[in-house]
Order: C-alpha cells, then sequence, then structure tokens
C-alpha cells in the first residue's frame, strides 16, 4: 500500500469553505479549488476542427427533411450516443431520424462497407452520422462517399496516420483539434455535436420561424453520464460535470424511462444513485445486448417514452446478461487456468489467449479481469467467422493503441486490422498469426518497460482515526463525486480486529470489526472473500453509506484483507 503525497500548498490554499476532512483528499489529487465546482457553466466551450461544416451538413438535412441515419457502437457509450443523436435531431425537428447499430458477429466493427451496404439496401440515407465509431473505418466510409452519401463522423478513438474521407470528424483526439480535453466518451462527443447545433440554429432563427420549441439538451445528460461512466474514460473536471448534471436528473427521474426501469429491476434506489451504480448496475445490462445480440435493444430501451415498454426491454437485457455472466464465468475459469500453466515461476509481462470455443462478445470483460488478476496487458481472441477477434486490456505504464501501431509499422500484415485508445483495443489476426503475434505482443510489451514490471501498489489516502470513520465523513465523500477513473475514491487503511464473521450470498464476506485500540464497532463487507481464520488484519476499505428500510448507516467496502 502507497499513501498518495499531499500537495501542501495546494492544501493551505483552500478556503474554509471546504470541510476538513476532504482537504486532504482533494490536495492529495491537485485538485485547485477552482475546479471544485461542477456547474454546467462551467462546461468547455465546443471547439472542434471541422464543427463548421458539420453543422452546415446537419442544418441541410434537417432543413430539407433528408433521410438522416445513426450508425453506432455496440457497447454502453456507442448506445447512450445513438440515443442521445436520435432523441436530440428529433427536438430539433428532424424527420427523417433511424438508427443502426453494427451487430459484432455479422458487420464487424465501425462504419464497415457491410453496415454501408446494408444501410444503402434498408435504409437509404442522404446523411450517416457515426457516434463512437468511423475514425479508423476508411473503407466504408468511402463506399458511403461512393454512393453519394454525406458522413460525419464523431469519435474519441485515437486516429490513425491515414484518416477517413468523411466531409466532417469531430474528435477531440485529432491533430489540431483545440478542444481542451481529450477525455470525452464517444457519448460526450456527440452532445457537442448537438449542443453547438441547437446554439446555431437557435442564433438563426431557425426553431422561432417553424414553431418548434427550443429544445433544452440538459434533457440527455442522464444518458450522457451513463456513457461517460460505462466507457470507464478519465473524470477530468469537464466530465465530471457531465455526470454530476446527469445523475442529478436522474434522482429526480427527469430521465430516459429505460434508465429507470433497469434500476427498478436491479433494486437500485434511484433518490440515492451514484456513478457506480451506473456503471455496475445499468451499463453491464445495456452491453450485455450487444456482447451477445444485439445492442439495438439496449437503444431502444434508453429511448422508450413509455414505462411499460421500457419494463420490457429491460427484462430482455436482464436475460442477456445473466447469459453474459455465465458464459463470462466459463471462459474467465478456463482463461486463468492456461495463466496458472504458463506462468509458473514467473509473472508474464503480456498475456495473448485463444480458444476456438470461446465466445466473441465476451473476451473485452475476460481481458478486462485477468489483467487486473496479473497486472499485465492482456489479449484474448475468440473465432469470428475465418479470423481472430480480439480484445486488449492494458495498465497505465503501456499506452496499447501506440504499441499496436509500433507492431503493425515493424511487422507488416500480422495484424488485419486494429484500433482503440491508451487503456483499450481491438483487432483481427488471421488464425496462423496467433502465436507470432503472442511471442511479438509479449516482446513489445517487455521491450517498452525495459524489462522491468511496475510495481502495483494499493494507493491509499493514509489512516483514519475512528472517530473520523463517521456516516457524516462517508456522506461528504459521496457529495463530492463522481468518483471514477482519474479521480479515484479514497481509500483508507488501518490495523482491524474482526469480532464477528459470516458469508452472505454464498461468496461474500460481512463482518462487525474495531480498529485495534479502539472500542467503536463497525460493519464492514468484502466482496468475494472467504472467512479469515486470523482475528487481526491490515485492512483497506471505503467509507459507503448503506441504505436499508430508509435508513442511513456507515459501512466500510473492504478492498483488501491482508
Amino acid at each position: 500500500m502507497q499513501n498518495r503525497s499531499i500537495d501542501e500548498v495546494l492544501l493551505t490554499s483552500y478556503s474554509d469553505d471546504i470541510p476538513a476532512f476532504l482537504k486532504k483528499i482533494f490536495a492529495a489529487r491537485s485538485l485547485q479549488e477552482s475546479d471544485l465546482s461542477l456547474n454546467l457553466s462551467g462546461l468547455l466551450k465546443p471547439k472542434f476542427s471541422q464543427l463548421g461544416v458539420a453543422i452546415e451538413l446537419l442544418e441541410s438535412a434537417i432543413k430539407l427533411d433528408k433521410r438522416i441515419l445513426i450508425v453506432g457502437d455496440f457497447d454502453a457509450d456507442g448506445a447512450t450516443a445513438s440515443a442521445v443523436a436520435v432523441k436530440a435531431l428529433r427536438l430539433m425537428g428532424a424527420k427523417e431520424v433511424d438508427f443502426l447499430v453494427p451487430n459484432r458477429f455479422k458487420h464487424g466493427y465501425g462504419l464497415s462497407p457491410e453496415i454501408v451496404t446494408e444501410a444503402k439496401r434498408e435504409k437509404n440515407p442522404d446523411l450517416i452520422i457515426t457516434v463512437d465509431n468511423g475514425i479508423s473505418s476508411n473503407e466504408g466510409t468511402q463506399l458511403a462517399r461512393s454512393f453519394d452519401i454525406n458522413v460525419i463522423i464523431t469519435d474519441h478513438h485515437l486516429p490513425s496516420h491515414e484518416l477517413p474521407m468523411a466531409n466532417a470528424i469531430i474528435n477531440p483526439n485529432m491533430k489540431g483539434c483545440d478542444f481542451p480535453s481529450k477525455n470525452l466518451a464517444g457519448v460526450g462527443v456527440c452532445f457537442y455535436l448537438f449542443s453547438a447545433l441547437k446554439t446555431h440554429l437557435e442564433k438563426t432563427n431557425y426553431f422561432s420561424e417553424r414553431n418548434i420549441p427550443v429544445p433544452d439538451l440538459r434533457e440527455v445528460l442522464d444518458l450522457v453520464a451513463l456513457g461517460t461512466v460505462a466507457d470507464v474514460v478519465k473524470l477530468d473536471r469537464n466530465n465530471r460535470i457531465l455526470i454530476k448534471e446527469g445523475i442529478e436528473r436522474i434522482r429526480q427521474k427527469r430521465c430516459s424511462k429505460g434508465i429507470l426501469a433497469i434500476l427498478e429491476l436491479t433494486k437500485r434506489p434511484v433518490e440515492t444513485l451514484q456513478a457506480s451504480d451506473l456503471g455496475f448496475s445499468v451499463a453491464p445490462r445495456i452491453n450485455a445486448a450487444g456482447r451477445l445480440s444485439d445492442i439495438s435493444q439496449g437503444i431502444r430501451c434508453l429511448l422508450s417514452e413509455d414505462i411499460n415498454d421500457a419494463r420490457r426491454y429491460a427484462a430482455t437485457l436482464e436475460d442477456f446478461n445473466k447469459k453474459r455472466r455465465q458464459e463470462q464465468e466459463k471462459m474467465q475459469t478456463e482463461a486463468s487456468a492456461v495463466v496458472t500453466k504458463q506462468s509458473i515461476g514467473e509473472k508474464p509481462f503480456a498475456i495473448s489467449l485463444f480458444d476456438k470455443e470461446w465466445h466473441e462478445g465476451i473476451v473485452g470483460i475476460v481481458a478486462g479481469k485477468i489483467k487486473e488478476d496479473y497486472q499485465c496487458p492482456c489479449a484474448i481472441f475468440a473465432k469470428s467467422g475465418e479470423l481472430l477477434k480480439g480484445s486488449i486490456r492494458s495498465i497505465p505504464e503501456v499506452h496499447v493503441k501506440d504499441l499496436l501501431d509500433l507492431m503493425d509499422r515493424d511487422n507488416p500484415g500480422l495484424i488485419e486490422k486494429f484500433g482503440g485508445h491508451a487503456m483499450a483495443a481491438g483487432l483481427i489476426l488471421k488464425p496462423e498469426n496467433f502465436e507470432a503475434f503472442q511471442q511479438g505482443f509479449s516482446e513489445a510489451v517487455n521491450r517498452h518497460l525495459n524489462g522491468e514490471k511496475p510495481s502495483v501498489e494499493l494507493m491509499t489516502d493514509g489512516v483514519l482515526d475512528a472517530g473520523e470513520m463517521t456516516l457524516a465523513n462517508a456522506k461528504l465523500l459521496q457529495s463530492a463525486g463522481p468518483w471514477g477513473q482519474g479521480f479515484e475514491e479514497p481509500v483508507f487503511y488501518g490495523d482491524f480486529e474482526l469480532v464477528e464473521q459470516r458469508i452472505v450470498g454464498e461468496k461474500h464476506l460481512k463482518c462487525t470489526l474495531k480498529q485495534v485500540g479502539d472500542s467503536r464497532i463497525f460493519e464492514g463487507i468484502a466482496f468475494f472473500q472467504d472467512k479469515l481464520k486470523d482475528k487481526k488484519a491490515q485492512i483497506a476499505y471505503r467509507l459507503n453509506v448503506n441504505h436499508f428500510r430508509g435508513v442511513d448507516s456507515l459501512q466500510l467496502m473492504i478492498q483488501s484483507i491482508e
């Protein structure tokens, strides 16, 4: 365990308005006091290259009742972005708006030639807008343009050297783009495009001339919050504003009926919703549809105007999620057994695994779990037609998209196709290239790390006195959120005596404990943890508010026990 270092200058600069308990936590995250305000007025202004061209195209398409088709991605970020685009366009008076999402088993990822051909045949669009994809879809974009279909790409993934020949590309990570935050999720990029369009249309009197109510795009912030949390992007101030505003709307039930239906089904109380509830309860159910079948079920759930329709979709998503869990458990067990056999005596620099029986929709989630267990980049592959489809999850020290760029340049033809960002990537290989990739990937990671494996230590905010372990402080931490990637929720540690232990839900440890040297008793829970033989342990924990039958109490969410 390693304590976060505190910026003492910053600590003394905070005003008395900030509770003393929070000051050290903020100073340990290098947060200026000005960054603490999460009002919507603090959102960055839309400064994207090619934004003007995109707005012109959209304005023309709406005014001339052109057929607009949203092409999304098959995860929760892509699903929420698709729903935001459809909803925003309809609010602005667009009459011919539809969406089409690639089926991962049939079309592959992004604006592929296959999805463009299907779109032309079944929807015959005049304009395609990609959301959360498209930056590497050179062939599909070219095909769409050859059909006289205009293309606007909105994406947040890192561009390759050659950009698609779209009419306009909106991506904060494009070279020369002045938008200050590079951490927007796909849904965030999409939200910015339609916010800018609304501002432009309002200035040109479009709404008043057509007697259309000026849209309030705060209405889609619940979807923006969900997609941003789901995609585990870095929570800079801009993303935290988007999430905070979206969560407020969900708590007030001024949000998508689909989100409410999923929360109802998972028995999560809406009034006390946290960002983590979106990440652990709502997003996996949306994702399950894209992993096992068709994400359009999730998009329809999010777009439902009727709560009963939303409940029906939510029930279908729940079925998918149960199947996903079973498949994931099986794959994880098999993958872990292979790694254990391979890495006896030495921990690997990188892991690449393939089994012809594995499900291609689950590879990403299993790669993430194996990466966490072994703390090294992990690539998991499954059979997809004649090819292998893989997903990589990486560690902070290895920028996996840059690494794949390097491998691709040094070994032309080894990788058929790839794309992604720092911590995650997708790729396609020919089966005969798997072993060469396996070896090359491990060597590339080893070289990048100079043969030294990064030490993995749990970062903590130190030891709390028993007097600081209070419900009031747990509530303070909740109100200081949203917490997440790049703005990690505080973890504390201390030496504890376990007074009582019992297993609940077959695999979780529920316990009462007290800090050594103090008599106060605390309730704690550790997920996927057996009973301890020792009565004393060093415990790392989070302060959590437990809501039960209308009563709030303090609960320690145990992160590790030694």
